[in-house]
Order: C-alpha cells, then sequence, then structure tokens
C-alpha cells in the first residue's frame, strides 16, 4: 500500500528533526528508517516509519516511530514488544503519544525514556512546519540554546 503525501511528509520532518536533534546534541545514532524487521521464530514483523538505534547499533532498534495519518497504530505494540523495541513513538493529531517497554509490556509515558532532554512540544510545533529549510535553522538553533 503506497503512502499519502501527508504521511510521508510528516515521517520525513520528524526523522529530519530528530537526526538535527541526535547531531546537535552528539548522541550516537544509527537511523534505520523503515526496514523491515522480524525475529527468525517468531511469526509477523513490522516496518516502522522512522526507526533509530541510540548508543550502539543492533539488531533491532531501541526507537520507532508511527506516523498515524487515518486511524491504528496502538495495535502495533504487539508486535514491537516481540522485537524488544524500548520505545514507540506515534504521531497522530501533530501531537506525539510514547510508549516505552517496561518489562513484557508497554506503558504510555510523556518524556521519552531514551532522550528525556528532547522537549516532544517544542519538536511537534516545528514538524508541522512547512517553511522547512527556516524550520530546521531555529530548530537547531533552539537545541544550542537549551544545552
Amino acid at each position: 500500500m503506497s503512502s499519502s503525501r501527508p504521511h510521508e511528509r510528516r515521517k520525513k520532518n520528524i526523522g529530519m528533526f530528530l537526526e538535527a536533534y541526535f547531531q546537535e546534541t552528539r548522541i550516537s545514532f544509527w537511523g534505520l528508517g523503515s526496514t523491515t524487521f522480524r525475529k527468525k521464530d517468531k511469526q509477523g514483523g513490522t516496518e516502522p516509519d522512522e526507526s533509530y538505534c541510540i548508543g550502539t547499533d543492533k539488531e533491532f532498534p531501541d526507537l520507532a516511530i508511527e506516523v498515524v495519518v487515518t486511524s491504528g497504530g496502538i495495535d502495533k505494540l504487539a508486535v514491537y514488544k516481540k522485537l524488544g523495541v524500548k520505545e514507540v513513538w506515534f504521531w497522530q493529531n501533530n501531537h506525539f503519544s510514547l510508549y516505552y517497554l517496561r518489562g513484557d509490556e508497554y506503558e504510555q509515558i510523556t518524556t521519552s525514556e531514551l532522550l528525556p532532554n528532547l522537549d516532544l512540544a517544542l519538536l511537534a510545533q516545528y514538524v508541522v512546519r512547512t517553511d522547512t529549510l527556516e524550520a530546521i535553522l531555529e530548530f537547531r538553533e533552539q537545541i544550542r540554546q537549551n544545552k
């Protein structure tokens, strides 16, 4: 199934701004994009819209991001749990909903456990901007000022 333009714009913007954050804060990351992740001994797999290993490269990402333009999304947590993905973000209705894997269940959180200093409200403001160049330059400046 092909993705819509609004879906792709948000996905691309989230990735671009998140990678700017990693760079400005000197956090080592491996962008895995929408790689298909599947365990050999488990049925099912998934392709996040964006995904990242943080700190070190691993078989499965630490962070998966899903852009939900219509409905659904939350049902993907079961698949991410099987893969051991620590944190899953859903972007829907212009804001992020975060889930962190604690033990064997996801818990909804308001601040990223992986990126506790990331201001998600600020990130969300920039993700929806249409003036991409100005937005990314301003976002980088905001990060530098908040260090």
